[in-house]
């Protein structure tokens, strides 16, 4: 059988993707809008996305299509029950950011814990040049080592965070799922990381569980001079309520990758704030070159797997 495949967003992956070892033809294009996203899949058996929306209107108007490859491990851009009701298999990536997320993680938690931006403005301004002395006490300086790191989220990407706090001699509690009845071994309750951590790091998919996990009520019983950080999903936390607790110093700092809408077209009211004890990168944690080169290695297997009937990295 002859596969056409449609990359509809390209772009979205710098990296060499060689083309699959089956008969196919190929079609790409840097970005796909969703009022361009039937058209170019309607010949489709074989439809790659990374952050196109395929949900239920789009997929019932796509007879042809019998696998969508998502170039991410995240599949809140698909209708999965509707794939599931038209037997379309959904693959996605798996393990391919075990060491760009959690290096990124650690450069926000230690920029954070030792005032590197509050620094770097002060010698901007001129302050060290000023002192009299030959260092500034302008900010303070906080080890990770002897804190406590929570992770919420405890996948492969938790577990490498896990590991190198563990090298940083920090403490390191494994967050139970929020409002769970049993707490699994090695596990600690949700509400007792908040309370107990110094810095939390989240690594959770975001779905209707887990959609604004974060909010007023949770920062209001974080321990005093928390660090959040998130390089996995904006929507895990309210945007609103983060943002009031920064101002109102409830947390000491956070640390973010995401937002709920990316990118900001309108302005987003977190980018205004131009506070030192708030760090945002855009989208980027994944992003290494190593990284996107797994996944896009990975990405040709699945699809390779699934042709030669044995489906690989299958969400179903």
């Amino acid at each position: 059988m002859l596969h056409n495949i449609v990359f509809l967003d390209r772009a979205s992956i710098i990296a060499n993707i060689h083309r699959p070892a089956i008969d196919h033809h190929w079609e790409e294009y840097p970005a796909t809008s969703s009022e361009q996203t039937v058209e170019r899949l309607k010949n489709a058996t074989i439809a790659i996305t990374n952050k196109v929306q395929l949900q239920r209107v789009v997929l019932e108007q796509l007879p042809k299509l019998k696998m969508v490859a998502v170039a991410a491990t995240g599949l809140n851009n698909v209708d999965i029950d509707c794939c599931r009701e038209r037997g379309i298999v959904v693959s996605n990536i798996r393990d391919y950011s075990v060491n760009t997320v959690p290096e990124h993680v650690f450069m926000l938690m230690l920029a954070l814990r030792r005032n590197l931006l509050a620094f770097r403005s002060d010698l901007q301004d001129g302050e060290w040049q000023r002192a009299e002395q030959f260092c500034l006490f302008t900010h303070s300086v906080s080890d990770l080592h002897g804190s406590t790191l929570g992770i919420v989220g405890h996948g492969a990407i938790g577990k490498a965070v896990g590991k190198i706090a563990l090298a940083f001699g920090m403490k390191v509690l494994i967050a139970e799922h929020k409002n769970a009845v049993e707490i699994r071994p090695g596990y600690t309750p949700f509400e007792t990381v908040l309370q107990q951590s110094d810095v939390i790091s989240l690594h959770l998919a975001l779905n209707n569980q887990t959609r604004h996990l974060i909010g007023a009520a949770e920062f209001s019983i974080m321990k005093a001079g928390v660090l959040l950080i998130n390089t996995a999903r904006g929507g895990l936390v309210d945007e609103d309520a983060l943002r009031q607790a920064l101002l109102a110093g409830r947390i000491s700092g956070a640390g973010f990758d995401v937002l709920e809408k990316e990118p900001p077209r309108e302005g987003h009211p977190l980018l205004d704030l131009n506070f030192p004890n708030f760090i945002m990168t855009p989208h980027i944690a994944w992003s290494s070159k190593q990284a996107m080169q797994i996944l896009a290695d990975q990405l040709i297997a699945n699809i390779e797997a699934f042709v030669n009937g044995a489906p690989q990295n299958r969400v179903i």
